[in-house]
């Protein structure tokens, strides 16, 4: 069998690999809402989706980031203001620090020096990381944050407000996204610079019906400022992932021509048909497995039939095709055991 790298590049590239990609997140809230012992026994029980776990005791209380702590607000690098509930769980902007537009003209940008937008930016130990996994025969793999373009000037204006500028076409605006560019772009030279070979470009742009902006907005405002970003990293031959959650579909085209190599893209928001008439074989799909409906609320047999389906529409013995599953609290025990047992067994069906 050939090694976890090489299979990897294979799925991208379509060229025949062993087995299919699966990637099983546990989030870190999940350590508090479920029996530690028990969680770490599941990872235990399937190598394939934890080949780097070696059955030692987990900690319970994981090192959470300022901004995934409750009780706490913590102001990002665009002076954002968040929140959130649950420790371990992301939290949201409540605060907007150009709400009013009064405020633009003594607004500055962070410092991709200094500043990953979320938390600081220690580039000694990007570099250290992002050679770690070449060491032992994995892609060196870095990401702009999440919600690096539309999400940001949307923490920045408030929703509401940046939608109402894009539909009034503000000049200032067009400056506004200018300064995000420049600092996202400062990011991706460096990531670049320190040898990246995998680069990821995460941000939700759907809602459960429709995408959050107009197409045609997507593609006046948002989609340049995507290609500049995208292009630096492209010349330097890394792989290209695109994550994107949410009914993308009018957006889908958009975004390949950006030009991606994957395109993480949710599973029954999108509909597996709908997917596999339009995208499969046109770019890797990195598919991301339901969260919200069958996973939570299915049976275990339920979780297989899904597996299998999205497996058989989906797959190929050319490859392109990935599938990653984010684990959420709230998720009966059985059935995540369903779903990893289901990710194991159809990694291999087209070996």
């Amino acid at each position: 069998m050939i090694d976890e790298y090489e299979n990897l590049l294979r799925s991208v590239r379509f060229g025949r690999p062993d087995y299919i990609p699966m990637d099983f997140h546990i989030n870190s809230a999940c350590w508090h809402h479920y029996p530690t012992k028990t969680l770490g026994e599941l990872m235990a029980d399937h190598p394939m989706l934890f080949p780097d776990f070696d059955g030692s005791p987990i900690d319970i209380e994981p090192n959470l980031t300022p901004w995934e702590k409750t009780g706490e607000k913590y102001i990002d690098g665009w002076g954002c203001v968040w929140e959130t509930t649950d420790d371990g769980i992301v939290g949201t902007v409540r605060q907007h620090p150009l709400d009013s537009w009064h405020k633009f003209e003594s607004y500055a940008a962070p410092d991709p020096a200094e500043n990953l937008r979320l938390g600081p930016a220690n580039w000694d130990s990007v570099a250290r990381r992002s050679r770690r996994p070449q060491a032992v025969g994995r892609l060196a793999n870095d990401a702009l944050q999440h919600g690096h373009t539309f999400q940001t000037l949307a923490d920045i204006r408030g929703y509401e407000n940046l939608i109402l500028d894009m539909a009034d076409d503000e000049p200032r605006l067009h400056r506004l996204i200018e300064m995000v560019e420049e600092f996202n772009l400062g990011l991706v030279n460096r990531y670049v610079e320190l040898g990246a070979e995998w680069l990821g470009y995460p941000e939700d742009l759907g809602m459960q019906f429709g995408p959050m902006l107009s197409p045609q907005h997507f593609r006046k405002y948002i989609k340049p400022s995507y290609q500049r970003l995208i292009k630096p990293s492209r010349d330097a031959g890394c792989i290209i992932h695109i994550h994107c959650d949410g009914d993308i579909r009018d957006l889908a085209d958009d975004l390949i021509e950006c030009g991606p190599d994957v395109l993480n893209i949710q599973d029954l928001v999108n509909g597996i048909d709908w997917i596999a008439g339009n995208l499969k074989g046109r770019v890797c799909i990195d598919l991301d497995i339901d969260r919200v409906q069958v996973t939570r609320f299915g049976s275990p047999a339920d979780i297989e039939a899904l597996i299998r389906e999205e497996v058989e529409k989906l797959g190929s013995t050319q490859g392109g095709l990935m599938m990653i599953y984010g684990l959420y609290p709230g998720v009966p025990l059985e059935n995540i055991n369903a779903l990893m047992d289901a990710m194991e067994h159809y990694a291999t069906c087209y070996s």
